[in-house]
């Protein structure tokens, strides 16, 4: 910024002297930034809103010690530079923090020009490194070019930076992409992921992904990074990665150092010092004692060939043929050892069986035989030699991981990888590390360590079709994912693909370390009935704490089908104990059957929350079976949530919720509470909810309430109420504005005890008529608030009403 002189800002816009001295002081401000800190209060409080938003990011901490806020300037700055309202339903708890965060973004994908306002530019500091400090949501669009401008070279501190600060990244309305940008992903969101902070990541509103770019983001989300598909050799590792590998280089170095002559055999290694080359070597030989040597030159020989095939592009399918197929079949353990020795990491086809080290058989078959040649002269060198081949190639996959795997192909064998051939390269391996049956994969330790990464805890996948291929991906992922906690698949088309993720799941749940406690499955079309899918989701996983169900519609031609196949196997299973805590379930207009629901809600001891929606009820009794196995079963249940369900003709089981001591929540939201309702049985209802001093909120939203019956539940707040409502709503239930300012009325006319009660109730009268008489429903509201917390809107009923015919 140029430094102007105070004549200047005065002829440019007429001041005040204390408001010219300020303009002065911020265009001077990297010259007298310590001096302005320094200022009192009131003088600091006027020379705030002139400073750019770098210097009044700056000035935040020291503008907190002297009492001041920069909250409103922030506020200020929002609209006059971004020109646009935030959501309504966005709740903006730090404006500084929306304004930077916005801004980073809108530089980074180009809709922002810093020279187009003087109090963004500024010669001293760079946009999107300064403000990538403060970055924790970050989306990316289209083509990721966010991604390929954060990885230009002249924006590796931005990155660092963001590694440090970002916990959720989004990705938006993504389109296909070329290889190298995949590329350029991968190394992206190894930095942001594997070794960054990012613990939630988003995908929406995808109409037609790339299979490649897909499976790229989730493999890498999971933590699974295969870098030779990526990179060329070891040394375009990150360099972090590059770390690891000498920190783990230099402990198994000190570990495997031998107690004579080690130094003077690997002087560079008795010091730590390694060129990239060398890392390599020193990695898998270790030093050996001189009383060795006879075997030293193999040994060598083996070091520089595995260190030729490791510098190769890698290859997760490690190989197809089985240990016994290598093995002598007259052989003993050490002619093995000798054999396994010689298998290592190669680019090679495996039909074609060159797993060994070297191009040459006759290479192998030397250092085999001269392993024998020194079996035979001495037991002790045998035991060194084994060590030492031990060391250099070691099983990559524990028997625990292997044992993993195999029940991942016997719980659905002929699914898992039937179609996975014609995935992309990138989406067909999916962890890199699945072998087929009978085989085990081997490699070198030091690579393995480098092929599982930290992973997120948060996936969202949204508005993105899975096809069935997808799905099998995304239940090996999830088979081995054991730092998920949350799990948001919403408006997928998941079908049948539904059932590869529930066998990822259940082999997940295995795992005594897995996190996962939050699965929440919400489609259009629902591919089996949703009582079989909480009963299978809760036997896969018992210990969820919250489970959603939700589907609109169901698909009638296969419907039957599945429910006669899956009915006698999945819902005789019984549930174990469970701790789950809140269920919500969204039916596609299925009818209620408690003795499928009993069953869950006897398991679920620790149930606090219940949800029902759009579920139809054959009976009476059906409600009844419900009401009575809540009470029975879930003493802890707080909350109870009825929605789009018919109870017109089921006032006795309301009368019942609304006696119950334990609930603290009730909602009926269009429910058609009241269309048949009687004056005596309102009157009963009212009196019912005057005694209950447990419940808490009453959401009574599109049940037909009117002016007649708002005004009658006044009556709960009278002076002989014992009731502790605190919010209620009334929403959508035909409200006039002369029925509203009677209910005000009615409040006002009690005592002022009561008054005071009521004033910490939050009243909702979203969607009713009061348009119809402006004047009225003023009065009402002026009256309400007073009283209470008032929330509505300006809705127009007449155009709604259109709407509603139109559609009719």
């Amino acid at each position: 910024m140029e430094i102007e002189s105070g004549e200047d800002v005065g002829n440019r816009n007429p001041l005040s002297l204390f408001e010219l001295s300020g303009a002065v002081v911020s265009s001077v401000m990297g010259h007298v930034e310590k001096e302005v800190w320094a200022l009192p209060g009131p003088i600091l409080q006027g020379i705030l809103p002139l400073l750019n938003i770098y210097y009044l990011e700056r000035i935040e901490e020291t503008a907190v010690k002297k009492g001041l806020s920069t909250e409103p300037i922030w506020c200020r700055l929002w609209f006059d530079i971004m020109k646009t309202r935030p959501s309504r339903l966005e709740n903006i708890k730090c404006w500084r923090k929306k304004f930077l965060e916005t801004f980073f973004s809108n530089v980074l994908r180009g809709i922002l020009d810093v020279s187009s306002h003087q109090r963004l530019s500024d010669p001293y500091f760079l946009p999107l490194l300064y403000t990538s400090r403060h970055i924790t949501e970050l989306t990316i669009y289209n083509v990721l070019e966010g991604v390929s401008e954060l990885m230009a070279e002249h924006n590796q501190c931005v990155l660092e930076n963001l590694a440090v600060s970002l916990r959720t990244l989004t990705f938006r309305h993504l389109l296909s992409s070329s290889l190298s940008t995949r590329r350029q992903l991968s190394l992206f969101l190894h930095r942001l992921i594997h070794h960054g902070a990012v613990s939630y990541l988003s995908m929406n509103s995808w109409p037609d992904p790339d299979p490649a770019l897909l499976a790229v983001i989730l493999k890498m989300s999971a933590g699974i990074w295969n870098p030779g598909k990526t990179l060329t050799n070891v040394e375009e590792l990150c360099h972090l990665c590059r770390e690891k590998l000498t920190v783990q280089s230099q402990k198994l170095d000190k570990e495997c150092r031998p107690p004579l002559c080690s130094d003077q055999l690997f002087p560079k290694a008795a010091t730590g010092q390694f060129s990239d080359n060398e890392l390599r070597n020193v990695k898998i030989l270790p030093s050996v004692p001189q009383e060795f040597f006879p075997g030293i030159e193999n040994a060598v020989e083996l070091s520089r060939t595995s260190s030729k095939s490791f510098s190769e592009p890698l290859d997760c399918q490690l190989g197809n043929s089985s240990y016994q197929s290598r093995m002598p079949h007259n052989g003993s353990s050490k002619s093995f050892t000798a054999e396994v020795a010689s298998v290592s990491f190669s680019p090679g086809k495996p039909s074609q069986g060159s797993l060994a080290l070297g191009k040459s058989p006759k290479r192998r078959k030397a250092v085999v035989t001269k392993k024998h040649s020194i079996d035979q002269k001495t037991s002790k060198v045998t035991t060194e030699m084994e060590d030492l081949y031990d060391f250099v190639f070691t099983i990559a996959k524990e028997e625990e991981e292997m044992a993993f795997y195999h029940k991942i192909r016997n719980v659905d064998k002929g699914e898992h990888f039937a179609n996975e051939s014609s995935l992309p390269a990138e989406a067909s391996s999916v962890t890199g590390m699945v072998c087929s049956e009978g085989t085990r994969p081997i490699g070198i330790t030091s690579l393995k360590t480098i092929s599982h990464f930290r992973s997120v805890s948060t996936l969202e996948v949204f508005s993105i079709p899975l096809t069935r291929n997808t799905c099998q991906m995304l239940g090996n992922l999830l088979s081995s994912w054991v730092s998920l906690e949350k799990l948001i698949l919403t408006l997928n088309g998941l079908g049948p693909g539904i059932f590869s993720i529930l066998s990822g799941l259940r082999i997940l749940s295995q795992r005594s370390d897995y996190c996962l406690r939050v699965v929440r499955i919400s489609d259009m079309f629902a591919h089996v009935p949703c009582m079989n899918l909480v009963h299978s989701f809760l036997s896969a996983v018992p210990l969820l704490r919250v489970l959603l169900v939700s589907f609109d519609l169901k698909t009638a031609a296969e419907w039957n089908r599945l429910e006669e196949d899956m009915g006698s196997s999945s819902l005789v299973e019984k549930i174990p104990e469970t701790y789950l805590e809140h269920l919500e379930i969204r039916f596609p207009r299925e009818p209620l059957q408690t003795s499928l629901l009993v069953p869950v809600l006897k398991a679920s001891g620790s149930l606090q929350s219940l949800s029902l929606d759009s579920v139809a009820i054959p009976c009476p009794q059906e409600v009844w079976l419900l009401l009575q196995a809540l009470k029975e079963h879930n003493p802890n249940l707080k909350k109870l949530n009825f929605h789009d369900v018919n109870l017109s003709g089921h006032s006795k089981e309301v009368l019942f919720l609304l006696q119950n001591p334990i609930l603290q929540e009730i909602n009926f939201s269009f429910c058609r509470l009241f269309e048949n309702c009687t004056t005596e049985l309102l009157t009963e209802m009212i009196t019912t909810m005057k005694k209950n001093s447990s419940l808490t909120t009453l959401k009574l939203p599109g049940n037909r309430l009117g002016n007649n019956r708002l005004i009658a539940l006044a009556d709960i707040f009278a002076e002989d109420s014992s009731s502790s409502i605190n919010h209620l709503d009334v929403s959508s239930n035909c409200i006039k504005p002369d029925g509203l300012l009677e209910f005000a009325k009615k409040l006002e006319s009690y005592t002022a005890e009561c008054r005071e009660r009521f004033k910490s109730t939050k009243l909702c009268l979203y969607q009713n008529w009061l348009d119809q008489d402006a004047v009225t429903a003023q009065e009402a509201l002026s009256r309400l608030k007073a009283m209470c917390s008032v929330v509505s809107d300006a809705w127009d009923s007449s155009q709604a009403f259109a709407d509603y015919i139109s559609v009719m």
